[in-house]
């Protein structure tokens, strides 16, 4: 089979790991047990390798639409021809939910998918392929028969059961042929199973409704706590679901994306795993939960950032990014034997950035806390502590250069953002002792604050070019700047904002859409090629805009955003030339600009419409 846009994509999961679903019903990317974990399916990166798990209607003449059942993470694939339709809802079982009812069952204990599959309409052919393809499609792996099915079980790894019925062996996997008529429903279950167990884990129609119904009222009943009422209802309200979907719950780390290596332009080598938890998301992260009322998920995520700041020094006191559990060690590889996305080479596990200096976490996180301690709950005093010796650090560490927030391979700079979010760390952190009285090192911080003030208006201000730049005394524009009216470092009004914000809507807007930097043009970034415009960059200048008190410019490249989400609402990183979804998806950062800018939006609009 063709590779599919990456826009064709719905996501599933149950906040330890998640699965990619296509219009066409098929599964093409899902790791077990765990977000990081090697993949099961990863047609996405190999569509001849990768393996893929499909329910489809036998022939091609029909068409498919897609959508989530309201207010929740199920996800609906219809299939429609003259004369029949199919219904197929995907889902993976929640372990916090209740199953009740006369189709009560005992939930697995592993990651479990559930595809219930009902005739709406006349009678129709269907065929279910599962062909997993353990460990990045680097393991072989065995068949066992059951009268209910199949356990896969790789040569060293997990173990997926498969509830199907008749079925036949094909292609190192297994099909299944089967009808239904008007009324009539199948459920199939992929379940991860014990490595030496043949359990197939199965359920009946009646018990795949009843999962289905109980999954659907679980993410109901937890967007229920979304305080959001404005005019991007549906949409925010997506963005949150799907922030949910993005959480790993034992420690509530958030992964920046559920997928690896999907080009930032086809066929190029900017292909990153964003399956990781990035400090950098800290303050969006807070800022986008804590604004809509989702004060649990803000609280999981500061408890996994500060016992990040809790542990031992090494050369820096935090890394940029962590993995799901708070692992320091994220070698990168490639996977050579796999084609890429539309081959684009090379696939990479793992993320050699990690081991990166950039400067402007410090000022991420600090606006986590102060925003927390304000919105959420007092801190403690030992988080504190914590907090200040990283301030005393940044005092001393500030005006190094640094690799900056797009996490450069070519050398360090000294990024102009760095700057403005140590600026941003050591404001934070004055503030928040004077809030609640802590003991600090108060006057060293300001001194030091002042200091990169001045710095960054003297060497980060182009007078010829008359905006902010990427780096001390170049004449390249980078959008990071936008983020100046939003930490607070500049009016929202200021000429010198002003007329940055016009130089990058002539120099870096395209079509609505705004691109981090000019790759040609820019410091040496360490990479050859193009990429896409950066989606969360244009959220940034809606913010700007809005700041700025042009309300009309706003809410119009607002609304023209919301149409290049994919049918589903759901964003990736980056937006090709023509339109078309690039880079790792879908992807948490765009995702929180959305929240942040609708929420800011629709305050400055106020109650007109």
């Amino acid at each position: 089979m063709p590779y599919k846009p990456i826009a064709d994509y719905g996501l599933i999961g149950d906040m330890h790991t998640a699965a990619l679903v296509a219009r066409d019903g098929s599964i093409d990317w899902l790791c077990l047990p765990d977000f990081d974990s090697p993949s099961v399916f990863a047609a996405l990166l190999d569509n001849e390798k990768g393996g893929y798990f499909r329910i489809s209607p036998s022939s091609g003449d029909h068409q498919t639409r897609q959508f989530y059942f309201p207010g929740s993470n199920v996800l609906i694939t219809r299939f429609t021809a003259p004369d029949s339709v199919i219904q197929i809802a995907d889902f993976m079982l929640v372990h916090d939910e209740t199953v009740s009812g006369d189709g009560q069952f005992e939930k697995p204990r592993g990651r479990t998918i559930v595809r219930h599959v009902t005739g709406v309409q006349g009678t129709s052919q269907l065929r279910l392929e599962c062909c997993p393809r353990f460990n990045y499609a680097r393991a072989s792996h065995e068949i066992h028969h059951t009268p209910d099915g199949v356990v896969f079980r790789s040569e060293r790894g997990p173990a997926v059961s498969l509830a199907c019925g008749d079925y036949h062996i094909w292609n190192e996997g297994v099909v299944s042929e089967f009808t239904l008529s008007v009324g009539e429903s199948k459920t199939f279950v992929l379940a991860e199973v014990d490595g030496h167990s043949r359990h197939i884990v199965s359920l009946t129609p009646e018990q795949g409704e009843t999962a289905f119904r109980a999954t659907a009222e679980f993410w109901r009943r937890w967007l229920s706590r979304c305080t959001y009422r404005g005019r991007w209802r549906e949409v925010v309200h997506r963005s949150a679901l799907t922030l949910k979907l993005l959480t790993y719950q034992p420690t509530g780390a958030i992964v920046a994306a559920p997928t690896t290596s999907l080009p930032e332009t086809i066929g190029g080598v900017r292909n990153w795993d964003y399956r990781y938890t990035w400090v950098r998301d800290a303050a969006f992260t807070l800022y986008g939960f804590m604004r809509i009322g989702l004060t649990d998920e803000a609280r999981a995520f500061t408890r996994f950032i500060g016992q990040r700041a809790r542990e031992p020094e090494r050369d820096t006191p935090l890394q940029i990014m962590y993995g799901i559990r708070g692992e320091h060690e994220l070698n990168e590889e490639t996977l050579d034997h796999l084609e890429g996305y539309k081959g684009s080479r090379p696939v990479r596990i793992g993320n050699g950035a990690y081991g990166q200096l950039q400067l402007d976490i410090y000022g991420e996180l600090m606006d986590s806390i102060y925003l927390y301690n304000k919105y959420g709950s007092p801190i403690s005093y030992s988080l504190w502590q914590e907090m200040r010796r990283i301030l005393n650090w940044v005092t001393e560490n500030w005006d190094r250069p640094d690799e900056g927030i797009w996490e450069v391979r070519g050398g360090r700079q000294h990024f102009v953002y760095s700057k403005l979010m140590s600026w941003v760390a050591l404001d934070r952190g004055a503030r928040l002792a004077d809030r609640r009285s802590f003991p600090s090192d108060r006057e060293r911080w300001l001194k030091e604050r002042d200091r990169i003030y001045e710095e960054i208006m003297a060497r980060g201000w182009n007078e010829r070019m008359q905006s902010f730049v990427q780096c001390y005394d170049s004449d390249v524009l980078d959008a990071s700047v936008l983020l100046m009216p939003l930490v607070f470092f500049l009016a929202p009004r200021d000429p010198m904002l002003l007329s940055t914000i016009k130089a990058i809507e002539r120099n870096l807007t395209r079509d609505s859409l705004v691109s981090r930097y000019d790759v040609q043009r820019a410091a040496p970034d360490g990479l050859a090629g193009e990429e896409g415009t950066f989606t969360m960059c244009t959220f940034w200048l809606v913010e700007a805009l809005t700041r700025s008190g042009r309300l009309d410019d706003a809410r119009f490249l607002f609304e023209r955003m919301l149409n290049y989400a994919n049918h589903l609402g759901l964003y990736s990183e980056e937006i090709g030339s023509s339109g078309e979804l690039l880079g790792n998806f879908p992807q948490a950062f765009t995702h929180l600009g959305l929240i942040s800018a609708a929420f800011n939006l629709d305050r400055a609009l106020g109650e007109g419409v």
